[in-house]
């Protein structure tokens, strides 16, 4: 199941997503890192792929080769995750008994 990372609706995607594919609800651009699952806030680039050439608008179009598009039953979008709801993994070697 895809959903469009702006309506948040489920979009059916039953092959590769093209560039010029939008959303059939809101009309915005399917094939862009805010629908990747390499997408990730916290990281260099908001992307968990060292190689990916840079994007500067997460919300547009683009041409990375890395693209995948998310499967939300599957990945976690660390992007929605708040950074004081992570685990600090030094937490648990520093911890104060």
């Amino acid at each position: 199941m895809n959903i469009c990372h702006h309506c948040k609706k489920e979009v059916s995607v039953d092959r590769k997503v093209a560039r010029t594919d939008t959303c059939p609800y809101c009309n915005t651009d399917l094939r862009c890192c805010m629908n990747c699952s390499l997408y990730d806030a916290a990281v260099y680039n908001a992307c968990r792929e060292s190689q990916a050439d840079r994007c500067i608008e997460k919300e547009k179009a683009n041409f990375c080769i890395y693209f995948n598009y998310t499967d939300s039953d599957s990945d976690v979008s660390y992007s929605t995750i708040s950074n004081n709801k992570r685990e600090n993994p030094l937490d648990a070697l520093f911890k104060k008994r």
